[in-house]
């Protein structure tokens, strides 16, 4: 099978920890341990977030001077290499020797006149009490919003349009790569009049970004893993029940926030729908589990009924 993984942010740092090199490289062992046995049997592609990495490359950068600040499509660049670095270097040590991994730099195309650009909306960064994300937000020219109790800065999040790459992707999985690409949504950019290309500030959002990079691909399967155990309607509710199977048409007469399982349920109905492909949503160390329908929450086109978890 040819499977796209994409990794939540628990995969990197997980609620309430601190941003360090270490908190990353021991949550992505575990991770690792997850991936290791689907990239022994399958082609395997891997994408993964990078929003609080981004936001505190940007916040560092915002004490710098105008001419030091890196724009944001800067800051994705740089956090794809590191990130894919962790992740290649981890997974690779649980592979067996020979088995080849690559990193890859990522640039997708979105439209200059994406509404997004007039409604920013992607959260990046730490969080925030209000007083003080109201302050930094006076400060440094942001757009805040609130997420949970707290704030975060929030930022364009384009939709994505097409994968500059893909060619490389394809060639990099038929010679047998485990292949690490578009994180964080990729880097985007757009095209100008004269057909060159040039980066923009936005943050894609890493679910739509990923599949449409699944679609291309013709993967055979397309999981978002993440800390949930799957899609519940009524979240967060007396009433929230556990999704086992379900398609596309009919998850979609449920709401879903729109700042974090949204856009996942929307990303596996856009791939179950258009390929008839398996989208599955759940937790990291279900990994294989999703793949067999034994956890987490399956998305298929054939679905001819909504399964419940017990």
């Amino acid at each position: 099978m040819r499977i796209l993984i994409a990794l939540g942010g628990n995969a990197l740092l997980r609620r309430g920890e601190p941003l360090t090199a270490e908190n990353q490289r021991r949550n992505l062992k575990t991770a690792a341990k997850a991936l290791a046995p689907i990239a022994r049997g399958h082609d395997l592609v891997i994408t993964h977030g990078n929003g609080p990495q981004v936001g505190l490359l940007a916040l560092q950068g915002a004490g710098c001077g105008p001419e030091e600040a890196r724009p944001l499509d800067i800051l994705d660049a740089e956090t794809e290499g590191m990130i894919g670095y962790l992740i290649e270097q981890e997974l690779g040590n649980l592979l067996p020797a020979g088995q080849p991994c690559a990193t890859l730099l990522t640039q997708i195309e979105v439209d200059p006149d994406d509404p997004a650009f007039d409604a920013p909306s992607k959260p990046i960064g730490p969080v925030y009490s209000e007083a003080e994300a109201r302050r930094l937000a006076r400060r440094l020219g942001w757009r805040i919003a609130p997420d949970g109790a707290s704030y975060r800065r929030v930022v364009p999040s384009p939709r994505p349009g097409r994968i500059l790459e893909l060619g490389v992707i394809e060639l990099l999985i038929n010679q047998g790569v485990v292949v690490i690409c578009a994180g964080g949504g990729g880097i985007p950019v757009v095209r100008r009049k004269d057909g060159s290309l040039v980066g923009i500030e936005a943050v894609i959002d890493k679910d739509l970004a990923s599949s449409l990079l699944a679609r291309a691909l013709k993967a055979d399967a397309f999981l978002m893993l993440t800390d949930v155990n799957g899609v519940h309607e009524a979240w967060g509710t007396p009433r929230a029940r556990a999704i086992r199977s379900i398609s596309p048409r009919a998850i979609r007469r449920f709401s879903f926030a729109p700042g974090s399982m949204g856009p996942k349920v929307e990303a596996a109905c856009e791939f179950a729908g258009q390929t008839g492909g398996i989208a599955g949503i759940g937790r990291l160390e279900d990994a294989q589990a999703i793949l067999r329908g034994e956890a987490g929450t399956l998305i298929r086109r054939d679905a001819d009924r909504i399964l419940w978890w017990d």
